[in-house]
């Protein structure tokens, strides 16, 4: 790794799990944790994935309709998808909010607790918000 914290060529991939908890809108931590996702995945020593649950779930249901200048967190997880990053969204979670499979943002897929379970045991970190 270089001095400024640059991966270098060669070194290994670092494995993060993003956990979103949160509704699209109302506060802005599954925002926040959007763009730090975004960043992440720009980053080419890092393996991303993203674990959307409880009211988090909302997060990936198409059609989102904001403000012209405000975040649509529809359009940050469809760029994520767009860059292969991994998106799970928790079956149970979905269910009990009435969000079918065939709602989901692309790129976003119907996932499980046993899911989340193997990606926190591969993740070198974990952050939950």
């Amino acid at each position: 790794m270089s001095a400024t914290g640059t991966p270098s060529p060669g070194d290994p991939q670092q494995s993060v799990l993003l956990v979103l908890n949160d509704s699209p809108y109302g506060t802005e931590r599954s925002y926040n944790a959007l763009r730090l996702a975004m960043s992440l995945a720009r980053d080419p020593g890092v393996a991303l994935r993203v674990f959307l649950m409880a009211d988090a779930a909302y997060c990936a249901q198409r059609g989102q309709q904001t403000p012209q200048g405000y975040h649509n967190i529809e359009r940050m997880l469809g760029g994520l998808g767009a860059k292969q990053v991994p998106i799970g969204a928790c079956g149970s979670c979905m269910d009990a909010r009435g969000l079918p499979a065939e709602a989901l943002v692309e790129g976003v897929r119907r996932s499980s607790m046993a899911e989340l379970t193997a990606w926190t045991i591969a993740a070198d970190k974990v952050i939950s918000f």
